[in-house]
């Protein structure tokens, strides 16, 4: 198994600035792809961007510019430098990976728990 845990949610002025950072532990041969997902209220969860282990990075067309994600594969972690908010970012953030426990073996697909964030007008 493998737990993801999501920290740096919280509450901040349109225009501001937050950083979240999810972290991987448990049974890992190696992690593919870390992404963040949100999902506001009433909307389906939506991809906000995803790294693969070999660095490259793709993000929604309404986070680019404004969003930074970065990653180190050693410490299994992702982080999210959100920069320019908006109201419309508002929502629970998720942090998702698809993992290798053995070489060999299949790609499994784990969640966090999310991490509220709310942005005011």
């Amino acid at each position: 198994q493998v737990q993801l845990v999501e920290s740096g949610g919280g509450l901040v002025q349109a225009g501001g600035s937050l950083r979240l950072s999810c972290v991987a532990s448990g049974s890992i041969f190696r992690i593919n792809a870390m992404g963040w997902y949100r999902q506001a209220p009433g909307k389906q969860r939506e991809l906000v961007t995803i790294v693969t282990s070999g660095g490259t990075t793709n993000y929604a067309d309404s986070v680019k510019g404004r969003f930074t994600a970065s990653r180190d594969n050693a410490k299994n972690t992702l982080h999210l430098q959100m920069n320019s908010l908006k109201p419309e970012d508002t929502a629970v953030y998720y942090c998702n990976a698809s993992v290798k426990h053995i070489r060999y073996g299949n790609i499994y697909k784990y969640w966090g728990q999310g991490t509220q964030v709310t942005v005011s007008s």
